[in-house]
């Protein structure tokens, strides 16, 4: 069983509107990710605090731009006669999962194994 034209559309709409705001979020990230200037008069107490801030933006940039990646990889994917099926199961995902997360790749019974 695969998903109906409307279904893909809506999925295809949902995938769009993910990449939308996750490459907002992305600039947002690269922002507060940007290195701290040694000339910039804060004491050596806050220095710290930015370093660890930005140690938290840089491992969440990353999740966002890999999370970009799956979902244009999942974007590409979505004319594939195998869209939607769990790669390990092999059983169809529902579609709520799918627009939910659109660029999951494994049912809830699977993911939960792993």
């Amino acid at each position: 069983m695969s998903y109906s034209h409307d279904e893909l559309l809506n999925i295809k709409s949902k995938i769009n509107a993910e990449i939308n705001s996750t490459e907002e979020i992305i600039l947002k990230y690269r922002e507060l990710t940007k290195p701290i200037s040694p000339e910039n008069a804060i004491g050596r107490v806050s220095r710290m605090d930015a370093i660890n801030n930005k140690s938290v933006n840089d491992s969440a940039l990353q999740k966002a731009e890999t999370k970009v990646k799956h979902l244009y990889l999942a974007l590409e994917k979505l004319k594939d006669v195998d869209f939607g099926v769990c790669r390990v199961c092999k059983n169809q995902i529902p579609l709520g999962r799918i627009l939910l997360i659109p660029q999951v790749t494994t049912c809830v019974n699977c993911s939960a194994r792993m």
